[in-house]
């Protein structure tokens, strides 16, 4: 009987032992593993690209700002039109205290570029509000989903402007 029970704690022994093994070396090759992972990198080109400044390579700009009582708004457009209309949307139901619009000349193909924008969010909810920057469009919406999923949104606003 001294036997049998020496014999059982010795198996219990050498299987909380093998238990260990297996957990140290899975933990082992996981890590192996994970360092040796990679992440797709932006291809980094040095080359330029030259383009001649003729008027029919630029293109006017409007830069607009709003300050209200709550916040200060400011963002890009393409036409006086679309800035006086964001303006209009970033300052809905705010006191406007001041606004200002001014146009200046870029590259067409910069401002076709839309890897060197960024995008401020903000959504308010029944229940609260939240605001962000994000460096895609399709970002910024999902961010704004995620922040008011379950809940009715009241308002949503998306600005874009380029990178200073």
């Amino acid at each position: 009987m001294k036997i049998t029970k020496k014999f059982h704690e010795h198996l219990k022994n050498i299987n909380d032992v093998s238990k260990k093994s297996i957990l140290i070396i899975g933990t082992v090759v996981l890590s192996i593993l994970n360092s040796h992972a990679t992440t797709l990198t932006p291809n980094l080109s040095t080359t330029t690209v030259s383009v001649d400044i003729t008027n029919e390579n630029l293109v006017k700009v409007y830069d607009w700002k709003v300050e209200t009582n709550k916040s200060v708004y400011s963002g890009t457009s393409l036409s006086v039109e679309d800035a006086k209309r964001m303006i209009a949307l970033t300052s809905s139901g705010e006191i406007v205290r001041a606004s200002k619009i001014e146009s200046y000349f870029v590259l067409k193909t910069e401002t076709k570029n839309n890897s060197k924008r960024n995008y401020f969010w903000e959504v308010e909810t029944a229940t609260g509000h939240a605001k962000g920057y994000s460096s895609t469009e399709a970002y910024a919406y999902k961010m704004i989903q995620l922040v008011a999923s379950g809940d009715a949104i009241v308002s949503k606003k998306i600005i874009s402007q380029p990178q200073q």
